[in-house]
C-alpha cells in the first residue's frame, strides 16, 4: 500500500512518473539496457538531458540568456560555489538570513573568503517571518536569500525589487511549485529531492552574462562556466536523476498544465491545512507569521509537546508519514510538495480532527 508522503525530502514524486520509470527501467528507449547502465556520452542520454533542459526553460519562461547546469553536491555545495565564483578574494556580498539554510550559506561564504554581510535577519523572532527592510551594502557583488524555508515554514511572497546587485537564491524546497520572476536574479539553484527527482541532482539556472563575470581560475568542478561550456557533461552527471527530472518536467507541463496551474493546486492544499490548524482552538498552532507562511512546508505544534510522538505514530498507522518537524526545531511539519495531491491533505486534516477529538 502506498502511503501519503509528507516528508521534507527526499519527498514524494508523481505516481505516473514512477510508473513510467518502472515500465522502462530494464530496457530504456530500446537500448537493451537500463537508464542507469547507459553511458552519459550515448546519443540517447545526451538528447534526454538536452530535452530536459528545454522543457525546464519552457516551464520557467526563460530564453537563451539563461543556462541550465545539472550539478552534484546538493544545495550545500552551491553555498560555496556562489561566493567562490561571484565574491572571491574578500569581495562584498549580502545575505538575508531567514533560518538554518541561509545561515549555513552565509557561514560558508565566510569560509570561502567572501566579504559577506547580513543585510537582514528574522533571527530576533526565531525566524518566524520574512524580513521587509534591508541594509544592503553600497556595492555588493550579489544578494543571497533562501526563497522557502523548510525548517521554519516561511516563504518569500515577493522578492526584493529595488536591489543594488543580482539576487542569488536557494529555491530547493519550492522549485517549480509556482512561477518565478527572475528579472533581478543572476542565479537560482535547487536540490532536486523536494519537487523534481531523487537525491543526487542539483539544478542551477544562471544568467549567462552573470556566469561570465565570475572569477577565473577556479577548479573546474567549482566553476559554473564548466557546466555551461560542456552542457553539464564535463564529468559523469547524475544521469538517472536527470532522466526522472525530465519526466517530472513533462508531467508538470502536459498533465498539470504549467506552473500557474501547479501554484493554484498548491495554494488550495496549503489553504486547507492552515484552515484546519487555525480553527482548532489552539490545539494546533502554526509556527510562522501568517504573512510569511510557506505554501510548501507547513510547520505547526500541538498544545502539548508530549503528544508529538503519539500524533506521528497514530498518523503513520493511517498511512500518513513524514510529519515530524526538522530535528533542529522539533514540532510537526507537513511538506506539501507538487506530487502530493489534495486528497492527501484532506486525509491529514481528517486525522487531525479525530486526534483532537480523542486527545483534546
Amino acid at each position: 500500500m502506498r502511503v501519503y508522503n509528507f516528508n521534507g525530502g527526499p519527498a514524494a514524486l508523481p505516481l505516473p512518473v514512477l510508473q513510467e520509470v518502472q515500465e522502462e527501467f530494464l530496457d530504456w528507449q530500446n537500448t537493451g539496457m537500463s537508464i542507469v547502465e547507459n553511458s552519459h556520452r550515448a546519443k540517447e542520454v545526451v538528447k534526454m538531458a538536452d530535452d530536459a533542459q528545454v522543457l525546464l526553460k519552457d516551464l520557467l519562461g526563460l530564453n537563451d540568456d539563461w543556462a541550465v547546469a545539472f550539478c552534484q553536491g546538493g544545495a550545500s555545495l552551491q553555498f560555496a560555489m556562489a561566493p567562490l565564483n561571484f565574491a572571491p578574494d574578500g569581495a562584498s556580498c549580502d545575505y538575508i538570513d531567514t533560518g538554518l539554510w541561509s545561515t549555513k550559506a552565509y557561514q560558508e561564504a565566510l569560509i570561502c573568503g567572501a566579504g559577506a554581510k547580513i543585510a537582514a535577519s528574522s533571527k530576533n523572532d526565531d525566524f518566524t517571518y520574512i524580513p521587509g527592510t534591508f541594509d544592503f551594502s553600497s556595492k555588493p557583488n550579489y544578494i543571497y536569500l533562501t526563497s522557502n524555508n523548510t525548517v521554519r515554514g516561511t516563504q518569500w511572497p515577493n522578492f526584493p525589487s529595488s536591489v543594488p546587485a543580482p539576487l542569488i537564491a536557494d529555491v530547493s524546497s519550492e522549485f517549480l511549485s509556482r512561477p518565478l520572476d527572475l528579472t533581478n536574479f543572476g542565479l537560482i539553484f535547487a536540490g532536486a529531492q523536494k519537487n523534481v527527482a531523487p537525491a543526487g541532482l542539483t539544478i542551477a539556472i544562471i544568467r549567462r552574462d552573470f556566469a561570465l563575470s565570475g572569477k577565473k581560475g577556479l577548479p573546474h568542478m567549482l566553476d559554473y562556466r564548466t557546466y555551461i561550456d560542456n552542457d553539464s557533461m564535463y564529468n559523469t552527471p547524475p544521469v538517472f536523476a536527470i532522466y526522472v527530472a525530465g519526466l517530472v518536467f513533462r508531467w508538470l507541463k502536459k498533465t498539470i498544465g504549467g506552473l500557474k496551474a501547479m501554484d493554484a493546486l498548491n495554494r488550495e492544499k496549503a489553504k486547507t491545512l492552515y484552515a484546519a490548524i487555525d480553527s482548532s482552538g489552539g490545539f494546533y498552532k502554526g509556527t510562522a507569521k501568517e504573512t510569511s507562511r510557506s505554501i510548501m512546508n507547513v510547520t505547526f505544534r500541538l498544545i502539548d509537546a508530549s503528544l508529538d510522538k503519539p500524533f506521528q505514530e497514530e498518523a503513520k498507522k493511517e498511512g500518513l508519514v513524514g510529519l515530524g518537524g526538522h530535528r533542529s526545531v522539533g514540532g510537526l511539519r507537513a511538506s506539501l510538495y507538487n506530487a502530493l495531491d489534495l486528497n492527501a491533505v484532506k486525509a491529514l486534516t481528517g486525522f487531525m480532527a479525530e486526534f483532537q477529538r480523542r486527545r483534546g
